[in-house]
C-alpha cells in the first residue's frame, strides 16, 4: 500500500457538494484533496450531443437492482463535476413546511435544522453562480433575496402549455433556474439551444466546473480523477477516521490519511463505502450503530405528459428544464393527498429527436415508416410537461450490499425500494391534470409516460437523535466525530423540490462548521 502525505481534508467526490466544500475550505487556508472515482472533466470536453453527453452519466454497475420496483438512477455523473455537470437546472427552494413534516402533519420525519438556518446560504449561493427567476411571481417562494439575474425567455412551446394552466386557474411562474440569462460576473448568458443535460459547454449553466472547482482549485485544493475509494479506515480504537483506501488507475492501493473525512460521492456510493467499511470496531459498517446507515432511500415520482399540436412550437428552443413552473397550486390546496405533499411542475421542456427527453422516446410503441411519420409531425409540435411528486420516507426502502463485487473487490450495492403509497397517490393526480392542462391548451393529441423515479435521497439521514439518524445537521456522522458525509443522502424528507440548491446550501453550511470546530 502507498501511503499518500497527510491533509487537512479528504472528500470523496468532485460533485456539486464535494466542489462546495473544497472551494470553501481551500479558500480557508486548509489542505485538501477531492478523490474522484471518474475521468477528468474540462468545459471543452462537453460536446451538445445526446450520443457524447450518455458518457457523462454513471455507468459503473455499482448497484444490483431488485427485479420489482428497479432503481438505479442513470443520471448519476461521472467524473470531475459530478451529477451537477449535466443537471437539467432547476432550483427552487425547499419549503418552511418541509424541514417540520413530523411536527406540522403528523407523517414522515422532521429535519434538525429550520428553513431559516438554511435561508443565507441559500441567498449566498444563488448570489455565487447566478440564478434566473422572479421571486414575486413564485407566489410559494419562502422569504429569501431576489434572484440576481431576469428570468429565461419563453418559447412559444411553454407559453402555449402556459394557456392551458391558465384555462385551469393553475398559478404559473417563470421557473427558478441555475441558467444565466445574461452574462455574469465573466460567464456569458444561456443561448437556448436547449443542451443543459450534455453539459453547457459555454458555461452559462452552473455546473462545478464553471463556479467552485475553479475557485477551489485557484486555493489549493488538488483533485484526482480516477480514483477509487474502497473504504474509510479509522484509529486502532474505532472511534476516529484516520483516512481513505483508494485504488488508482494502474491498480495500486493507496492510503490517503487526513484529519478530516467527507463523503460526498453519489448517495448509493456514500452508504457503500459506509458498509464496506466494517470491522471489529463497526462490524455492522462505518457510523452504524443506528443501524440506519442505508435506510430511507427516497425519491420522486415522475411523469411526462405529452402534447401534440397542429402548430409550430419550436419545440427545440429553450432549457432543459423548463422556462416556466408551478408548485401544485400551493397554498390552496396543499392538503390535497392527505399528507401535505406537493407536486411541482416542469412547463415547456425543450425536446430533441433522440435525447433521454426526445421526440422519438415519447411513442416508444412506434416503429418504422408509422415512428418516422410521427417525428415529422411531432419535430416542432411536440411538448412535454414533467410532474415530480414528493413521497413519504419509508425505513424499508434501503441500499443494502450485494454478495456481487466489482472489480476491486468491492461488494456492490443492491437497492429495496417502493414508492409510497402517498406518492403513487399524487403521481395519478399529475398525469389526470398534466393531460387537462395539455388538452385544455389545444393539443389534438396527449398522453403521458408511465411513472419512473427521480434523484436518490436518503441512505444516511440527519438528526439530532444518534438512535434515530446517521449524522447530525451538519453531515458530521454521530459515531465518528471527525467522518461527514454530505449530499442529498442526509435528507430526511424530500420534498417536491430538486435537490441540487439544497444540497449546495447544506455543503456550505457544513464547511463552516468544520472550519469553527478547527479540525
Amino acid at each position: 500500500m502507498i501511503n499518500e502525505e497527510k491533509v487537512d481534508v479528504v472528500i470523496v467526490g468532485a460533485g456539486p457538494a464535494g466542489s462546495v466544500l473544497a472551494a470553501c475550505l481551500a479558500t480557508a487556508g486548509k489542505s485538501v484533496r477531492v478523490l474522484e472515482t471518474g475521468p477528468d472533466r474540462k468545459s471543452q470536453d462537453l460536446y451538445s450531443s445526446p450520443i457524447w453527453a450518455r458518457r457523462l452519466y454513471w455507468s459503473t454497475p455499482h448497484v444490483e437492482d431488485t427485479l420489482e420496483n428497479t432503481y438505479l438512477s442513470t443520471s448519476a455523473g461521472n467524473g470531475i463535476g459530478g451529477t451537477a455537470l449535466h443537471q437539467t437546472g432547476l432550483w427552487p427552494r425547499f419549503h418552511v413546511e418541509d424541514f417540520k413534516r413530523r411536527t406540522i402533519h403528523g407523517v414522515g420525519l422532521d429535519w434538525p435544522l429550520e428553513y431559516s438556518d438554511l435561508r443565507p446560504y441559500y441567498d449566498t449561493v444563488q448570489a455565487e453562480v447566478g440564478l434566473s427567476g422572479d421571486a414575486q411571481a413564485e407566489i410559494w417562494r419562502p422569504p429569501g433575496a431576489p434572484y440576481p439575474l431576469p428570468p429565461m425567455q419563453v418559447f412559444p412551446h411553454a407559453s402555449k402549455l402556459a394557456e392551458g394552466f391558465e384555462k385551469l386557474d393553475v398559478q404559473i411562474s417563470p421557473a427558478p433556474v441555475s441558467i444565466l440569462s445574461q452574462p455574469y460576473r465573466g460567464r456569458p448568458g444561456c443561448t437556448n439551444d436547449g443542451w443543459c443535460l450534455a453539459g453547457c459547454p459555454i458555461g452559462a449553466l452552473a455546473n462545478p466546473l464553471v463556479t467552485y472547482i475553479p475557485r477551489a482549485r485557484a486555493a489549493g485544493a488538488v483533485f484526482s480523477p480516477n480514483c477509487h475509494v474502497t473504504r474509510v479506515r479509522t484509529d486502532t480504537n474505532g472511534k476516529r477516521a484516520a483516512g481513505v483506501e483508494y485504488v488508482d488507475s494502474t491498480g495500486d492501493l493507496h492510503l490517503q490519511t487526513a484529519k478530516v473525512v467527507i463523503l460526498a460521492a453519489f448517495t448509493v456510493e456514500n452508504v457503500r463505502i459506509l458498509l464496506n467499511s466494517s470491522h471489529a470496531k463497526h462490524p455492522n459498517g462505518l457510523a452504524n450503530n443506528s443501524g440506519l446507515v442505508g435506510k430511507y432511500l427516497n425519491n420522486h415520482t415522475t411523469t411526462n405528459v405529452y402534447g401534440l399540436f397542429d402548430e409550430d412550437l419550436f419545440s427545440y428552443l429553450g432549457i432543459s428544464t423548463g422556462s416556466l413552473y408551478s408548485v401544485d397550486r400551493l397554498p390552496k390546496f396543499r392538503d390535497h393527498a392527505g399528507h401535505g405533499g406537493l407536486r411541482h411542475w416542469h412547463i415547456g421542456l425543450t425536446m430533441k429527436p433522440n435525447d433521454v427527453l426526445g421526440v422519438m422516446m415519447t411513442r416508444p410503441d412506434l416503429f418504422g415508416h408509422k415512428l418516422q411519420a410521427f417525428l415529422k409531425r411531432a419535430a416542432q409540435s411536440l411538448t412535454v410537461l414533467i410532474g415530480a411528486s414528493e413521497n413519504l420516507p419509508l425505513i424499508e426502502n434501503r441500499i443494502e450490499l450485494s454478495e456481487k463485487r466489482d472489480r476491486y473487490g468491492m461488494r456492490l450495492a443492491r437497492t429495496v425500494y417502493r414508492a409510497s403509497s402517498e406518492g403513487r397517490l399524487l403521481d395519478a393526480q399529475v398525469q389526470e391534470e398534466g393531460i387537462a392542462v395539455t388538452k385544455s391548451a389545444g393539443a389534438r393529441e396527449a398522453w403521458h409516460s408511465p411513472p419512473y423515479s427521480h434523484h436518490m435521497l436518503g441512505g444516511t439521514i440527519m438528526g439530532s437523535d444518534p438512535e434515530n439518524s446517521v449524522t447530525d445537521s451538519y453531515g458530521r456522522t454521530h459515531d465518528v466525530p471527525n467522518l461527514f458525509t454530505v449530499g442529498p443522502n442526509l435528507f430526511p424528507t424530500i420534498s417536491h423540490a430538486n435537490p441540487t440548491f439544497t444540497l449546495h446550501a447544506l455543503a456550505m453550511r457544513s464547511a463552516e462548521h468544520i472550519l469553527a470546530q478547527s479540525l
